[in-house]
């Protein structure tokens, strides 16, 4: 299952901190709201908004409020069906266990490790029917053509389709009518039900786009005709694009389920959060995104100042910042250096001075919150004399200037790239770049605008050394698209996948393997023990904090239902309404 990387915010000029006050002054925050239109605030602009290119926050943010997904995960964390009418079981006949022909039983894709053995020989078949009003907005019934079309982008490594894994293991869909179809996948899962990654395209729209799988990226109409109503069967459709500064929606016609309350939506990009701050204020924003809003601190100081005004809630997750460490530099190929930037910085201080320590220092990529963490793997406290030893071991010696040299002269420095103006991580940055100085190595900040770093920078793996971001996940996300070998994004298969690190371990692709088909929880449970304590011991990447995001809500407005997790409110955006 796909992960997301997590909202950006825009970081505060003395200028604009001014401008702030000087409203904060002059502006009352609306108190009440007409159902006409509903103005939302967020910090990003998607870089697409096509569903199944690229993994974005502010595309699903937008999308949810015009699509649905096959399955997700609710607010309590259940696996439920949004554009199908039942999950399939093998209880109620609608899953079934096959065995896999020879031709079809998938072999380990590593020599094995004998930490586990991965069955592969079973098979299952997933029978799903559509709703039966499913409409696209141009009153083209949403159908079983859809799906088979879908499938033929999803599993074409030429289309750009960020994450092949769902599409490549369904070997057959069987069309029963035209709203009932049967998924002949080659491979049987513990969570075999969800296809939450199976994202619907409309082919009476997108297949001519597709004609020429290698141009589909740059052709696919959710880029180069966005209002078109035929490409949206959500409570909204998408009618208005303006690059970087909104998108608006209003109600789709054709939409199955119960009306939504406002009949337009605007999203309004406004990527500075003293800026976001002021037009909430004013009234000229009626709700900041809390999935893409304002940052932790931020929304700290705003309760302490308009408590009374508003409803201020912070959300835990499973939202997980951290640094992403190019394994291709050949300095951070050494695991003594990845530790030794381990120990060396404070996350510790970092979580209290700027978090008051509600976004506890992360250990592993799994969340506290979820099931299968585990406490009992390697962890990294701040200690600068550990992280000397071992840049001393690795060769990396102190230089008379206070930075690391090794034995041919080079100096030892990283580019540590994030999201501009993002004001958390550039305090972050700025807090990691003087602890790692102490310890003698040189940290240049370099940032981008987040359609860049995520659109290409991360996506690609141009980043030279370190990408700091947050991946959100669902519940119990096996994490094959971010650790396992064959997930790494490179020019041969159109920067599929998202292990951006580059990642490569045996055993960590067997762990991978054999959790998706343990059936049994507390094997499974296991299994998630051993790679969180291998993902410890090896750190591709730098574990930063769990995050809990912050949710600023006008005393007007009911329906938002945060849900800690990688599916947005504006999934149930039809709740939401005037109280």
């Amino acid at each position: 299952m796909r992960r997301f990387p997590a909202p950006t915010a825009f970081v505060a000029t003395g200028i604009i901190l001014v401008v702030v006050g000087l409203l904060l002054g002059q502006t009352q925050p609306r108190l009440s709201k007409s159902q006409d239109q509903l103005v939302i605030g967020m910090s990003q602009f998607p870089a697409t908004m096509n569903p199944n290119i690229e993994a974005m926050a502010a595309k699903s943010f937008v999308l949810d409020m015009a699509h649905r997904p096959f399955t997700a995960f609710d607010t309590k964390w259940q696996l439920i069906c949004m554009l199908c009418v039942e999950l399939p079981t093998v209880e109620n006949g609608l899953a079934k266990l096959v065995d896999l022909p020879a031709d079809q039983i998938q072999a380990p894709k590593t020599a094995g490790t004998g930490v586990c053995t991965p069955v592969h020989d079973k098979g299952i078949t997933l029978t799903y029917t559509i709703q039966p009003q499913a409409t696209w907005g141009d009153g083209t019934p949403v159908t079983t053509d859809d799906v088979l079309f879908t499938w033929q982008v999803g599993r074409d490594e030429r289309s750009g389709v960020s994450d092949l894994e769902p599409y490549r293991r369904i070997t057959k869909i069987e069309v029963k009518d035209r709203k009932t179809f049967t998924m002949h996948v080659n491979k049987l899962t513990f969570d075999y039900a969800g296809i939450n990654d199976f994202l619907l395209l409309p082919a009476h729209i997108e297949r001519a786009n597709f004609a020429e799988p290698t141009e589909y990226k740059r052709r696919t109409a959710y880029d180069t005709d966005p209002t078109n109503p035929g490409l949206y069967f959500g409570p909204y459709r998408v009618t208005q694009v303006v690059p970087g500064s909104h998108i608006a929606l209003e109600q789709n016609p054709t939409w199955w389920g119960a009306k939504p309350h406002f009949k337009r939506i605007v999203v309004r990009v406004i990527e500075n959060t003293a800026a976001l701050e002021a037009n909430l204020l004013s009234g000229s924003v009626d709700y900041v995104a809390g999935e893409l809003g304002f940052q932790f601190d931020e929304a700290l100081a705003f309760q302490k100042r308009f408590g009374s005004r508003f409803d201020v809630i912070f959300k835990p997750g499973l939202v997980y910042e951290h640094i992403d460490l190019n394994l291709d530099n050949p300095i951070l190929a050494d695991k003594r250096v990845r530790q030794a930037l381990l120990f060396g910085a404070d996350r510790e201080a970092i979580s209290q001075q700027l978090f008051e320590g509600k976004q506890p220092v992360a250990h592993s990529f799994v969340s506290p919150l979820d099931w299968v963490a585990t406490t009992d793997i390697p962890r990294y406290s701040h200690d600068p004399a550990k992280a000397a030893a071992l840049l001393d071991a690795a060769g990396w010696k102190m230089g008379p200037d206070g930075i690391r040299m090794n034995a041919a002269g080079e100096r030892l420095g990283f580019e540590l790239m994030t999201t501009a103006g993002n004001r958390t991580r550039e305090l972050v940055e700025q807090v990691l770049q003087s602890q790692w100085r102490r310890i003698g190595i040189d940290i240049i900040i370099k940032n981008e605008p987040a359609r860049v770093f995520f659109g290409q920078t991360v996506r690609e793996r141009k980043f030279s050394a370190m990408a700091m971001f947050a991946w959100i996940s669902s519940p119990e996300n096996v994490p094959r698209s971010t650790l396992h070998s064959s997930e790494i994004p490179t020019a041969a298969n159109n920067f599929a996948g998202q292990n951006n690190t580059g990642f490569k371990n045996a055993l960590a692709d067997e762990l991978i393997d054999c959790i998706e088909v343990e059936f049994n929880r507390e094997k499974r449970r296991a299994l998630w023990q051993r790679i969180q304590a291998l993902y410890a011991e090896e750190l591709p990447v730098v574990p930063l904090y769990y995050r809990a995001d912050p949710f600023v809500f006008p005393k007007w407005l009911t329906g938002v239902e945060p849900t800690g997790h990688q599916y947005s409110t504006t999934l149930w955006i039809e709740n939401w309404k005037v109280r």
